[in-house]
């Protein structure tokens, strides 16, 4: 296959969730069909990041839209439009151009939508079948957000922007002849915008070698981790939340313990965090060391959207996992067998404690994790998203054209 893949954003460094997801899949595709990345990004040209993407990727093309980085006044500028500013700030005319170009002449036989910020750019209509690649169900994310958002300012602006994604994403997701999400959850949601035949699911998938060597290796110490992007809002609050609400009553019984919060970018709301028995990393070399060393990994998150990669890798390295039911939601894992999923803060701190406490208990918990985790290596996962690019190609004769609410920038 000739493959167009449109990525809004910097793909390297693969440091966010998204980034991982994309970079595997991109990889595995990459060996069998001639694959073009498409990689457009903001602010003054990067030379370095050019060069660095055409070396992974030599197919590659790069387009620096010179859009400024998100700002008060960029939001404020784009605050009447239609489509929310997680997708107007990633639209360009050059981007437009080229994509409408490229899909017209038929140099590709299908083309990737990467993630909804890129969606503005591709073509009403377009000669080449276009698939959107949904990584998260955006409405969610950005409604459970402005739920938990304390600050009041931003509450209103996270509304406004929940409003604004609920009409786009469902009139985006119709106008895509295909979808694919990341879970069955995520399918099931986005079955109310458009028809069920269109959305396909491929599951996240984990580098299981590369986490394979922290497998089997029990840390003396009791430490618990939290990895993710720092300055993401999610994983603020989550953090927080733990600090806040469950890692006193951990401290209490196990008066040893040190929690890690290891990720790139911490917001200033994390960086108050650090105590003595709180450590805030940053980014850090490689996360392989910092999963080595601890004995229990938490996920307590309170918003979201998607399925987070941190729980695969976490389980592929053979940790103890404990979660709330949304930093779980839409893997495919059971409490008890693949972790423990708590979702007051009482249950949450009570199971951190009893893995901390009992190591049999947390090593056969890690070692059902890491099984679990190995069926879902990267080269499994691509080939089902190979597959249903296939089908892109060819739709059987069913599938009927949907209509679809035009929303423009």
């Amino acid at each position: 296959m000739r493959v167009l893949w449109v990525k809004a954003g910097k793909l390297l460094p693969v440091d966010t969730g998204g980034k991982i997801r994309s970079y595997n899949l991109l990889r595995q595709l990459s060996i069998r069909h001639e694959l073009v990345l498409l990689s457009y990004y903001g602010d003054e040209r990067d030379a370095a990041y050019e060069a660095a993407i055409r070396e992974q990727f030599p197919r590659a093309e790069t387009i620096c839209t010179r859009v400024p980085s998100a700002s008060a006044l960029h939001y404020a500028m784009h605050l009447a439009s239609p489509a929310p500013y997680a997708v107007t700030k990633f639209s360009s005319s050059a981007v437009r151009n080229t994509i409408s170009k490229w899909l017209s002449d038929g140099r590709f036989d299908v083309a990737v939508c990467d993630f909804l910020s890129a969606s503005l750019n591709f073509p009403r209509a377009p000669a080449t079948p276009c698939v959107l690649f949904q990584h998260n169900v955006e409405s969610v994310l950005w409604r459970r957000q402005a739920a938990r958002e304390p600050n009041v300012l931003k509450r209103m602006a996270f509304t406004i922007e929940a409003s604004k994604m609920a009409r786009y994403e469902r009139a985006a997701v119709a106008r895509f002849p295909h979808v694919i999400a990341v879970s069955d959850r995520d399918r099931d949601e986005m079955a109310a915008m458009t028809d069920r035949t269109r959305l396909s699911v491929v599951p996240t998938g984990v580098d299981v070698a590369r986490y394979r060597a922290v497998a089997g290796e029990d840390p003396n110490r009791p430490n618990v981790m939290f990895l993710g992007s720092m300055d993401w809002e999610a994983n603020v609050d989550a953090v927080e939340y733990f600090c806040r609400e469950i890692w006193p009553a951990v401290l209490r019984a196990v008066p040893t313990a040190r929690f890690r919060i290891v990720g790139r970018d911490p917001h200033p709301r994390v960086a108050k965090l650090a105590s003595g028995s709180v450590e805030v990393t940053g980014t850090v070399p490689s996360v392989i060391d910092y999963l080595k060393d601890a004995a229990v990994v938490v996920v307590p998150l309170r918003v979201g959207g998607g399925t987070r990669l941190k729980i695969f890798e976490a389980m592929a390295a053979g940790r103890a996992v404990v979660s709330t039911s949304i930093g779980a939601e839409g893997l495919d894992v059971a409490s008890g067998r693949d972790l423990i999923v708590a979702d007051d803060q009482r249950a949450f701190a009570d199971a951190v404690i009893a893995l901390l406490e009992d190591g049999d208990r947390r090593r056969a918990l890690g070692v059902s994790a890491a099984a679990s985790a190995a069926r879902y290596d990267w080269p499994a996962i691509a080939s089902s998203f190979e597959q249903i690019l296939h089908r892109a190609i060819a739709p059987p004769p069913a599938a009927a054209p949907v209509q679809a609410v035009e929303v423009r920038a």
